[in-house]
């Protein structure tokens, strides 16, 4: 189910249970047991969710109510996916030191042609 997230900022607790279809509750037993839902507390205490929140949130609905999968079960999922994409920024990185690497060298390179 495509569900269209508002283009704002924050959200309200009562927002990202209308938006997902998940209770206030729920939402609020999610956060801990899944460190990666941590929406920010305004000053009133108020639970204030980025789009990146609700994205998850509507993962977990997805992965917990359609996959069948247990709290742990989603839980040992995410992290797979979570390390998967730490190793996939991980070569990016690599290849970046490399490239940049490349340049330094060219620039050297450079330096040392105009100095003559």
């Amino acid at each position: 189910m495509q569900v269209s997230i508002p283009d704002k900022l924050y959200f309200k607790i009562g927002e990202v249970a209308r938006l997902t279809g998940v209770k206030p509750h729920v939402l609020r037993y999610w956060e801990s047991e899944f460190r990666n839902i941590s929406p920010v507390k305004s000053q009133g205490k108020q639970r204030l969710y980025r789009r990146e929140d609700i994205e998850l949130v509507l993962s977990l609905k997805d992965i917990l109510y359609r996959q069948g999968y247990t709290i742990a079960g989603a839980k040992k999922l995410l992290a797979k996916r979570d390390g998967v994409e730490n190793a996939a920024s991980s070569v990016n990185a690599e290849e970046a030191v490399k490239i940049l690497q490349e340049i330094r060298r060219d620039l050297l390179h450079l330096r040392a042609t105009l100095e003559t």
